[in-house]
């Protein structure tokens, strides 16, 4: 996958909300198992998700 350089990162709980979920804990626990791979990006102690990743994923789930 290619990255924009200049690409929104949004924190946990942003992309919790971009993608529509409840808890944005669940994102940690994606990340910790390996069920999605979101191409976290750690900064420091901080996380971050590229919105462009997040919006593959968004359409990726669309079609199944």
């Amino acid at each position: 996958m290619k990255f924009d350089d200049h690409d929104t990162l949004f924190d946990r709980k942003t992309a919790a909300r971009y993608l529509g979920l409840k808890n944005h804990n669940t994102l940690a626990v994606w990340d910790c198992t390996k069920r999605y791979n979101l191409h976290p990006i750690k900064i420091g102690r901080s996380v971050r998700y590229r919105k462009s990743v997040l919006d593959a994923f968004i359409l990726g789930q669309e079609t199944k």
